[in-house]
């Protein structure tokens, strides 16, 4: 696994490298356009790099997590939810427990992120938390732990920040082009040298257009390779591949649309958080791998969780000869077995109880969270008054009691 993760580290390098030298290549032809030479627009493009890259690495994560307006819970808030990820935290060789957020939203989706794994997050939605069940939710938290494990989640932050300098300064640029710069060409014309201005201002309209859209590719690109690497870390971990894939098809059939995720933010996410109206999570995503496909790839792994087993129902189910583990990452894990559910899959008064019980948690965890205040009645009931509730008291609607809220 650590050939793997080398592997990914230096992929990353390149990746991250070639979205520098797209914005030092605006930066350049800023400099040539304010400056009459690129040098200067070559060394603001580089403290402006610069600075985002220190930003994400040292406040990335919580600059994330605070735009998804996550908040952090502690083991006492949600018991189930902390056992499951101490338990990932324990199969994956996580030498700390990543702190748990909890998003107050009904659609159903998770992120990981980190500077690396001894700080470390995984934010999962109120609307995921009560709609999976313990396996599901093994496999979707596994899977965050694996992108925390693989050092996936420093990678995308600085990928973020990187794109959205380029995408930023090539609007800048656009707007002078469009709004000034071909006046200037026009003046300068007259005096010599209006053609190399003609053919820089095409180049840099040309750069403009196209830097964005190759930058937003290459993010993309590194989103979907690693998609697949931690589903097959999660069924490693959990060795129980149908638990994530049961999940992924819970989350692709919900049409709720995160309201807290933006372009920069949608390729942390397991799933694509954003829907067309009323429409569910599409195959056809750009951020991330078609979700059917995945599923069939887990469904496809009968003979056991190793790397191995995932890198055959991989070149299995698209048809492939290269597979997305490398060989010895999968010669070193070795054969993993499967294990039986732990949820029950029949129908059952049991299986409906702990779906009310599900509920029941997070409605009671996201009351605590806004400050609800509980009062327990003589009658067994338990009242949960708002914060802005502005009654000096509340009645009872079982046995007419009359309690006091000061």
């Amino acid at each position: 696994m650590w050939e793997q993760i080398r592997s990914n580290q230096m992929r990353s390098v390149v990746l991250v490298v070639t979205m520098g030298v797209l914005l030092l290549a605006i930066g350049y032809l800023l400099g040539l356009v304010f400056f009459d030479s690129g040098v200067p627009g070559l060394i603001i493009a580089l403290v402006v790099w610069a600075i985002m890259n220190m930003v994400a690495f040292f406040q990335g994560d919580s600059i994330l997590l605070a735009l998804s307006r996550a908040r952090k819970i502690k083991p006492e808030d949600h018991p189930r939810l902390y056992n499951v990820v101490e338990e990932m935290k324990i199969a994956s060789g996580l030498e700390k427990i990543p702190d748990v957020y909890i998003i107050d939203d009904p659609a159903l989706n998770a992120f990981a992120v980190g500077r690396n794994p001894d700080r470390a997050a995984v934010a999962i939605t109120s609307g995921l938390l009560q709609k999976l069940n313990r396996d599901e939710l093994q496999g979707v938290i596994a899977h965050e732990i694996a992108h925390i494990k693989n050092r996936d989640v420093l990678l995308m932050a600085i990928c973020g920040v990187l794109l959205g300098a380029i995408v930023i300064l090539a609007w800048i640029a656009s707007r002078y082009l469009i709004f000034g710069g071909m006046g200037r060409s026009r003046r300068s014309s007259s005096g010599g040298g209006g053609q190399a201005q003609l053919i820089i201002l095409a180049v840099g309209i040309v750069l403009m257009i196209l830097a964005p859209i190759i930058a937003q590719f290459i993010y993309f690109a590194i989103s979907r390779k690693r998609e697949y690497l931690a589903d097959a870390s999660s069924a490693l971990y959990t060795r129980y591949p149908e638990g994530l894939a049961s999940a992924l098809e819970k989350l692709s059939s919900s049409t709720a649309e995160l309201q807290s995720a933006n372009q920069a933010t949608a390729p942390m996410y397991i799933i694509n958080p954003f829907r067309k109206k009323g429409m569910r999570a599409s195959d056809l995503t750009s951020t991330h791998p078609p979700i059917s496909e995945r599923v069939r790839i887990l469904r496809a792994m009968a003979g056991g969780a190793s790397f191995n087993d995932y890198d055959q129902a991989f070149r299995e189910v698209r048809s492939v000869k290269k597979g997305v583990v490398s060989p010895a990452s999968a010669a070193a894990i070795g054969a993993v077995g499967l294990r039986s559910a732990s949820t029950p899959e029949t129908v059952s008064p049991k299986r409906k109880s702990e779906k009310v019980e599900r509920t029941r948690e997070v409605s009671d965890l996201m009351q605590r969270m806004s400050n609800y205040k509980t009062i327990n009645c003589d009658c067994g009931t338990k009242l949960k008054v708002p914060p802005k509730f502005k009654a000096p008291s509340v009645k009872c609607p079982h046995c007419g009691r009359i309690h006091s809220v000061r």
